[in-house]
């Protein structure tokens, strides 16, 4: 007698070429399959790194493939048994197809000779005698009976496990109580401390108070000795008072860190920041075009400050950068070659590479990309991307925008990518279309553009007017977009051959009725712009769900994220902030104090260009910036900072107070105790002995205006201490708190005030060369003023060198229109380069044919 021979087995599912532009996905499988879309991890996790028949392996978002063949779990219907062994390529010769739908109960019953262990058997041909045959049969059925044990015995494993993973969760659940209940000990703490704080602060003012109805009673008494004396110590009590009052008031505003969540979602949208604080730059540089002698422009406060140092933080300039060339040089190189820009789904930036996940795949990428999995991905490595040049070709994947990050950076995904509605849904929709509107309106990575918001979004125009709109129903755009509606293929082929029409997208925050669903929906599938609507879409292609603990998933695409949010606090920060950068009538500056002796000292730190401290010795490698960020902080806070509010301000994402104080100390003995000392208040200060150049400066201007035989001398010396741009060479990610700051708007307007007053002294002497060289001095440190450029084309005018004149034009011309916040220049200078030099126009246009 021959013996039944048993084979291990699996179910797979084979997936299927698309019909029309319909892709099988892993939700739609797991529906098919499984009973729920939302099981779809499950396969994914089955299938991770597994390769696949054509070579490539299914990754973190990336696309399935025709043809691939997926492990799928136990309880899978509708799928294909196969030897566990056996290579997927001979499943996919075996099973190309869908295998016959089965209805669940069906399969359940069919999965009874298999059990959950998935083996079959089979036997071979065995001689007709009937002794063999009863041999057979109880040999049949002892392995069946066999089965029966391992399938109970699997069976209890998988309880166990359930209880196992119940334990777990039960234990997390238990847990995160736990941490709750810690929380919100210390919310009760912290709001006892407050209260406490609030308390203390209401008894120093009263006692002040108290203290200054004394001094009053006792300047009405005789002016004898005893008075004066009972004066003196009155003032001295009401002074302790307000330093008490103070110190509280420090204390509690330190304790509360206002500006930590506005770091957390501003700073955490880092691609959305770069592009916020260019176009926050334009306004700034129009503001100075208004800037009046004698004030400074006007500065944000309150959230909207912090919410330009979470901007500082986290905005990632170069990130940005490279995906905007990278993606120009991109489309130049295939519109070279006669290809047509393949779909972006996604794209995956992080420090080392900038991945696009496309379709179709080719493995053919032109340099410096380079193809990857098959071809379905194209990468550019970071070290590559960051050395290349700025592109002229036009921008072939403007929809792209942040969904959120992952442990390894962030991921984009492309809008029109979809061709069909994206249903956007859960409690955070608002702040997400908020996000999605503002990277989209600021990004470098797209020409012309237009960001149609639909019942949200009013006040985002005034960011990005040029590009924003804002309609109250889906009515009113739904007939344009109708009759602008534009293949995909001749949009993406335009845009890399300099014919691109203006890429547009739909965010939605009010739900389509059922007829402007359809209409969205046919809307969609022929047009190449992107549209994501809220409320229930049932014609959807891709479904954005943000859940209540804030991620973000899109099932179609594999992607679960850290989702990127513009909650209402931030939203309204970011407009405060805007909206300071159009006040145009600037703040008087404030008079400094007054400084008595101009002696060098033993400790000079240096502002006013690279940032320099003369005096002590070198600290050792790693540790100077942090150190000079200290220091830079506490010299232009002279009034004293407390140790919290410092660690605040230097580490603004939070510190531990060992590390603050074992900073503050090491910095304390490399400088020297006597140089940076604790007062009485708790709150250090620097010694007398060190002073800053930008503090000389200041008092040389202050001298200047009382002393008018030296007031040029005076002016020329404090000019003399500008060596570049203020803090010139700062690291990267460090000194954020000049957003919310004084120094940055007071040195600036200073600088140039001094500046056009010396020109004015030196042109009003008949001294043309000596004007021109002063104004060159401001513009080391304020190049954007334009009053200045204005003073030097007079000054060069006044030399009679209509060379020279002609050089200044040229220069300021090509720098204005290079700018990287642009602009150009403002009306006021243009018309005077046209009343000192009128032929300059002929020789731009002829310098921009060229």
């Amino acid at each position: 007698m021959e013996e039944a021979t048993v084979y291990k087995a699996k179910k797979v599912y084979t997936v299927q070429p698309p019909h029309g532009r319909h892709h099988e996905s892993l939700w739609e499988i797991a529906e098919k399959c499984l009973g729920d879309g939302r099981r779809y991890p499950e396969i994914f996790r089955l299938n991770q790194y597994k390769e696949q028949p054509d070579g490539a392996r299914l990754r973190m978002a990336d696309l399935i493939r025709p043809g691939w063949v997926l492990d799928m779990p136990d309880d899978a219907i509708n799928v294909h048994i196969v030897p566990a062994g056996q290579p997927r390529e001979k499943t996919l010769e075996e099973h190309p197809g869908p295998p016959e739908r089965a209805s669940e109960g069906e399969a359940r019953s069919g999965e009874s000779g298999h059990g959950e262990t998935g083996a079959t058997t089979t036997e071979r041909p065995h001689p007709a005698d009937r002794a063999e045959k009863a041999e057979a049969d109880r040999a049949k059925k002892a392995e069946r009976a066999e089965a029966d044990r391992a399938e109970k015995a699997e069976r209890a494993e998988k309880v166990e496990r359930a209880e196992v993973e119940r334990a777990e969760k039960a234990e997390a659940d238990r847990a995160e109580k736990v941490e709750r209940a810690e929380k919100a000990e210390r919310a009760k703490a912290a709001e006892a401390a407050e209260k406490a704080v609030k308390a203390e602060e209401a008894e120093a003012v009263e006692k002040a108070a108290a203290v200054k109805e004394a001094a009053e009673r006792a300047r009405e008494d005789e002016q004898g000795q005893e008075d004066r004396q009972a004066q003196g110590d009155t003032r001295a009590e009401a002074a302790e008072a307000e330093r008490q009052a103070e110190r509280a008031e420090e204390e509690r505003q330190a304790e509360q860190s206002p500006g930590l969540d506005l770091v957390d979602y501003l700073g955490g949208a880092s691609l959305a920041a770069a592009g916020l604080l260019v176009a926050l730059g334009a306004r700034r540089r129009r503001q100075l075009w208004h800037r009046a002698f004698g004030h400074r422009l006007s500065r944000p406060r309150d959230d909207a400050a912090l919410a330009e140092v979470a901007l500082r933080l986290g905005a990632d300039a170069p990130g940005a950068r490279m995906l905007d060339t990278g993606l120009r040089l991109l489309g130049s190189a295939l519109a070279a070659q006669n290809r047509v820009p393949p779909t972006v789904y996604a794209a995956h930036l992080s420090p080392r590479t900038l991945d696009l996940w496309i379709h179709p795949p080719s493995p053919d990428a032109p340099e410096p990309w380079e193809a990857q999995d098959g071809g379905q991905v194209w990468r550019l490595a970071a070290h590559e991307g960051r050395l290349l040049q700025e592109q002229t070709g036009g921008a072939p994947y403007p929809g792209l925008v942040s969904l959120g990050t992952d442990g390894g950076g962030r991921v984009l995904v492309d809008l029109e990518a979809a061709h069909g509605l994206i249903n956007i849904r859960g409690p955070h929709t608002t702040a997400a279309l908020a996000a999605l509107a503002v990277e989209l309106a600021t990004n470098r990575w797209s020409d012309e553009m237009r960001v149609t918001l639909v019942g949200f979004g009013e006040e985002l125009t005034s960011i990005a007017p040029e590009r924003v709109r804002s309609v109250g129903s889906l009515s009113e755009v739904l007939p344009e977009l109708e009759e602008g509606a534009a293949p995909r293929q001749d949009v993406l082929t335009g845009r890399v051959n300099g014919q691109s029409s203006r890429a547009h997208y739909l965010l939605s925050a009010v739900a389509p009725t059922q007829e402007e669903a359809r209409r969205l929906a046919l809307l969609a599938r022929r047009d190449t712009a992107g549209f994501v609507v809220t409320g229930e879409v049932p014609h959807a292609t891709w479904t954005m769900e943000i859940t209540e603990e804030g991620r973000a998933r899109i099932p179609e695409l594999g992607f679960e994220v850290t989702a990127q949010l513009l909650p209402r606090r931030h939203y309204q920060a970011l407009l405060d902030l805007f909206g300071t950068a159009e006040r145009h009538e600037g703040e008087a500056m404030p008079e400094p104090e007054p400084l008595e002796e101009l002696h060098p000292p033993a400790v000079e730190i240096r502002l006013l260009g690279p940032i320099e401290v003369v005096g002590p010795e070198a600290m050792e490698e790693g540790r100077m910036e942090l150190a000079t960020e200290l220091l830079v902080y506490l010299a232009t806070h002279q009034g004293g900072v407390h140790p919290v509010v410092l660690g605040g301000v230097l580490w603004p994402r939070g510190v531990q107070a060992l590390v603050r104080d074992a900073t503050i100390a090491r910095v304390a003995r490399w400088l020297g105790e006597e140089h940076l000392r604790t007062d009485e208040a708790g709150r250090l200060r620097l010694g007398p002995e060190v002073r800053t150049d930008w503090t000389l400066f200041r008092e040389l201007v202050r001298r200047s205006h009382g002393d008018e035989s030296a007031r040029a001398v005076l002016l020329e010396k404090a000019l003399g201490l500008v060596r570049g741009p203020l803090l010139a060479g700062r690291p990267r990610g460090r000194y954020a708190w000049l957003a919310a700051d004084e120094l940055e708007y007071d040195v600036a307007a200073a600088v140039a005030d001094a500046a056009h007053r010396l020109c004015e002294i030196r042109l009003a002497h008949g001294e043309a060369d000596a004007a021109v060289a002063a104004v060159r001095a401001g513009l080391l440190l304020a190049a954007d003023d334009e009053g200045l450029w204005r003073d030097l084309l007079r000054a060069t005018h006044a030399t009679g060198d209509q060379v020279r004149l002609r050089a200044v034009v040229e220069g300021l011309t090509r720098r204005s229109s290079s700018h990287p916040y642009g602009g150009g220049m403002a009306p006021e200078t243009e018309a005077l380069i046209d009343e000192l030099l009128p032929s300059w126009r002929i020789h731009v246009v002829r310098e921009s044919s060229a």
